[in-house]
């Protein structure tokens, strides 16, 4: 079944559930052909506006979910119907949560060093009988690609987490997903920090009240400038009516 797209600022967004998102993934992996999975949210939206590679890469992807309550705002603002917000996070949980019952293997690629094996750990603790089948930080120069891209593929697994940062993470896979074979390819930026307890996650009041972004401002002083994407988003999406 088709479905519905939503066009904000220049960027194609897939208008879904979790539900339907999970469902999607899963045909995907039948499918066995690679398939390139975003999750949108308002600072990789206005990357996009100033970034045509990332830009074509968006649109050029299987899979586009609104990641973030201001993607979902957007559309809403432009008329368009998207029923609820699907956090790259949460995707994230609910794969690893069906993988053992399905037999899916996963990788988690990116983060400093050690965080991805602590990832790892922590979703065998929270998945019984998960399999995980690899990791690697996301420290590396252009010299050691060819080795990651063997390792992978080595690997073989149904799922890739790739939490290298927008747009990094965008573009390695888009550059390699057909060379490493892997149905399901995703950019889930901190969600290997969160996992491993590296990063924090806002409270639920806080997600559910959309204060995610101010929660992340004031647990990390650095990411000010990045934040203040978001009224400039505003300001866009207004503009664009």
């Amino acid at each position: 079944m088709p479905v519905s797209k939503v066009e904000i600022l220049g960027v194609t967004v897939d208008s879904l559930t979790m539900t339907e998102a999970v469902s999607r993934v899963e045909g995907f992996i039948a499918n066995k052909k690679p398939a390139l999975i975003a999750t949108a949210n308002a600072e990789m939206i206005m990357n996009a506006t100033r970034d045509e590679e990332l830009k074509n890469i968006l649109n050029g992807a299987d899979m586009v979910v609104p990641d973030g309550a201001g993607t979902v705002w957007a559309a809403h603002q432009l008329g368009c119907d998207m029923p609820e917000r699907v956090a790259g996070y949460d995707l994230a949980q609910e794969l690893l949560r069906i993988s053992p019952s399905k037999g899916y293997r996963v990788y988690f690629f990116g983060s400093a060093p050690g965080v991805a094996d602590k990832a790892k750990a922590k979703a065998e603790e929270l998945y019984p009988g998960i399999e995980i089948c690899g990791t690697r930080n996301g420290y590396f120069s252009e010299d050691d690609e060819n080795q990651i891209v063997e390792d992978i593929k080595t690997a073989k697994p149904d799922i890739l987490l790739a939490a290298l940062g927008v747009p990094k993470q965008e573009k390695w896979l888009s550059k390699y997903k057909d060379v490493l074979g892997v149905p399901v390819n995703i950019g889930v930026g901190g969600t290997l920090d969160v996992m491993a307890g590296v990063m924090e996650r806002a409270p639920l009041w806080m997600q559910k009240a959309k204060l995610e972004w101010l929660f992340r401002g004031l647990k990390q002083p650095s990411r000010i400038g990045r934040l203040m994407a978001l009224p400039r988003f505003v300001f866009k999406v207004l503009g664009s009516k």
